[in-house]
């Protein structure tokens, strides 16, 4: 569905938990490796001058619009199909005949770079060459270090924002980039529609020490981590109304119709996931740092809330209605589980509601369809769903470059920015007609040669904003999709230290997996849940306590972000 990156996984298939509002964050913020408030921490009315402004480009007309919810939530726009005859949004050819080397992660197979006649035509077009340089997106983690420490950084690169968990300090590290603040600050924007067409939540990410470094790589209006799934062919079966759905003793009561151990069908997958990164919504709890009743941080860890959602999925393993799969912690098949209807609930990345997964469902159980439960909290009370951070992955332009490099880099930056539905965004993503990709039933379909050549590479250097489309053939999918993002928007709340870039002491990097451990002990009924408590307090004293310190000292000096 997700058709912005042919030639390899959705964009929502890695990217869980990233995205973005169409409204600025209050301020971001950057830390240091040291326990204190973090150099160069970017404070509201530093953070005002420095973001692009935003200003949409309408000239592409979806067939259902986007729609705002609370706290600046943007559903994606949908696309049934490409529009005929795409405009062109960028005049004449922005290149000037310069040379760049990019680095890249890509999640699939790596195409030739010689004699690629897709990269040869994106190239020809833009009028500029970009010397496109995959790496494995599976371990990207290790390809970027030894680059910082050599000093051998291509002239543009991709950086996911979880850079800091490899030991990296990329509050410093990130001076070796290309300060875009005068390039693209406020109306400077304007040099650059197809940028401007960027919100600006989502660059928020990408400044640090009170400087603008990063391009938004698949900003999204919302960044909703993931959604609770059921099998929506079995339910009609059965005549189950997923609306009946309201609370948690509602979700438990499906356990024993759905479960029949003895037919290899059992009402539950994994529906905590890992560091409670789903359970989270339906039990009301902050991701990870909130501000309780007295005004003082809270941790994840250390809420009521973690406590009933594992003690109530443990309930569930007892009973005998999860997956003993599941619970043994094969997860190699897990998607498999639900295709074939051996766990008919699971909770999984937005990235699952996908023409591809309903194309793999299909084969594997050919009556097979996904669902998506509307947003709903545990006890009937009005949920709650958070907002992602503005965009998880950022371009960053090597600071050797000259100031001519810089503006025809961003130019490249521009045509590459193209929004789905115009003449760039079709050549970048899919290259030439006829040779790359061929119209099929109004959307384009990569051709054998295509298959081969054409890959998610330019598309991390920058990315427009995301749309959501049919993607193999699955046109209900797309507007199911959507219906559940539009539902979504309206509940969205913006987390404490939202969108702020908050690079947290290195030495306690580890401390919190001793705890996830026993939460998985704890929700497959192999530990109590004073196991859990006593992780938690083990937790504080290995550096939790001091953790909150830190955050105390952010927030003290610069806010929240809310």
């Amino acid at each position: 569905m997700e058709a912005s990156s042919p030639g390899g996984l959705s964009r929502r298939g890695f990217i869980a938990a990233a995205a973005a509002v169409a409204a600025s964050p209050l301020l971001a913020a950057c830390g240091s490796s040291g326990g204190d408030k973090g150099p160069g921490t970017t404070g509201k009315d530093q953070l005002s001058q420095i973001l692009p402004n935003y200003i949409p480009n309408t000239s592409v007309k979806a067939d259902i619009a986007s729609i705002t919810g609370a706290n600046g939530a943007i559903s994606d726009q949908v696309f049934l199909a490409y529009p005929t005859n795409p405009i062109a949004t960028v005049s004449g050819t922005p290149g000037k005949g310069g040379s760049y080397v990019t680095v890249t992660p890509l999640w699939g197979s790596i195409p030739p770079s010689s004699g690629n006649a897709y990269y040869a035509s994106v190239n020809k077009a833009m009028g500029a060459t970009l010397k496109i340089q995959p790496s494995d997106g599976t371990n990207y983690q290790t390809t970027l270090p030894p680059l910082f420490a050599a000093s051998k950084l291509p002239d543009w690169i991709n950086i996911p924002g979880w850079i800091s968990s490899t030991g990296l300090n990329f509050g410093e590290a990130v001076s070796k980039f290309v300060d875009l603040s005068p390039y693209l600050a406020g109306d400077k924007v304007k040099a650059y529609p197809n940028l401007a067409n960027i919100p600006s939540g989502a660059w928020a990410a990408g400044v640090w020490n009170a400087k603008l470094y990063g391009l938004p790589v698949y900003p999204s209006g919302s960044g909703f981590v993931g959604a609770y799934f059921y099998r929506k062919d079995v339910f009609a079966k059965l005549g189950i109304s997923p609306d009946s759905v309201k609370t948690a003793d509602d979700l438990a009561n499906l356990g024993k119709e759905l479960t029949s151990a003895g037919a290899g069908q059992w009402a539950f997958d994994d529906l905590v996931g890992n560091d409670a990164a789903y359970i989270n919504q339906l039990f009301k709890f902050q991701s990870k740092w909130g501000v309780g009743s007295g005004g003082k941080l809270v941790h994840k860890y250390e809420t009521d809330g973690i406590v009933e959602a594992l003690n109530w999925f443990a309930k569930q393993v007892k009973a005998g209605y999860v997956n003993p799969d599941t619970i043994a912690g094969t997860n190699q098949n897990g998607k498999q589980r639900f295709w074939s209807g051996k766990a008919l609930i699971v909770s999984d990345g937005t990235g699952a509601f996908d023409g591809e997964d309903a194309k793999s469902g299909t084969a594997a159980n050919p009556a097979y369809l996904r669902g998506a439960f509307n947003v709903f909290s545990f006890d009937g009370s009005t949920p709650t769903i958070e907002l992602g951070a503005g965009a998880g992955l950022f371009g960053y332009l090597n600071k050797k470059l000259s100031d001519a490099q810089i503006k025809e880099c961003l130019a490249l930056a521009n045509y590459i920015a193209a929004p789905y539905g115009s003449a760039e965004w079709l050549k970048v993503n899919y290259g030439d007609e006829g040779v790359d990709y061929t119209m099929t039933n109004g959307n384009p379909v990569l051709t054998s040669q295509g298959n081969k050549e054409v890959a998610t590479t330019f598309q991390f250097l920058v990315t427009p904003p995301a749309v959501t489309t049919v993607k193999e053939g699955y046109t209900q999918v797309a507007k199911d999709y959507a219906a559940w993002q539009a539902d979504a928007v309206k509940h969205a709340v913006k987390p404490v230290f939202y969108n702020m870039n908050v690079t947290e002491p290195s030495q306690y990097s580890s401390i919190g997996q001793a705890v996830q451990d026993t939460m998985k002990d704890v929700q497959y009924g192999r530990k109590p849940i004073s196991a859990y408590q006593d992780a938690v307090n083990t937790w504080r004293k290995q550096g939790g306590d001091a953790l909150r310190t830190f955050y105390d000292g952010i927030r003290t000096k610069y806010g929240t972000g809310q």
